[in-house]
């Protein structure tokens, strides 16, 4: 949904509110606060990794892959998702992986 623009000249208190209502709908967006892993080894099977946001992941992608491998996450059942991110490889293969 795209919004009205701004009109050039505002209080400081309508300025605010304003581009607050505007801006917040970008901040939210989990995707700007992600981070870029690196030459991250993955072995067959289940690789638990670090992925240091800080905060529960809200998801990741695929930057980078160095190798033919089935990759897929085991998310649901992660008893520790506001750290790690677990994935399955059926090979061997370094990626680098953005989290969010």
């Amino acid at each position: 949904m795209r919004q009205a623009p701004l009109p050039q000249k505002l209080s400081w208190e309508e300025a605010q509110t304003k581009w607050a209502s505007q801006l917040n709908v970008l901040l939210k967006n989990p995707t700007l606060q992600s981070s870029v892993l690196k030459n991250v080894e993955l072995v067959i099977g289940t690789n638990v990794i670090n992925h240091k946001l800080g905060r529960v992941l809200q998801g990741w992608s695929l930057s980078r892959k160095r190798g033919p491998a089935n990759i897929y996450d085991t998310q649901d059942s992660n008893q520790t998702p506001q750290l790690t991110l677990v994935l399955v490889s059926d090979a061997v293969v370094s990626i680098d992986l953005t989290v969010f």
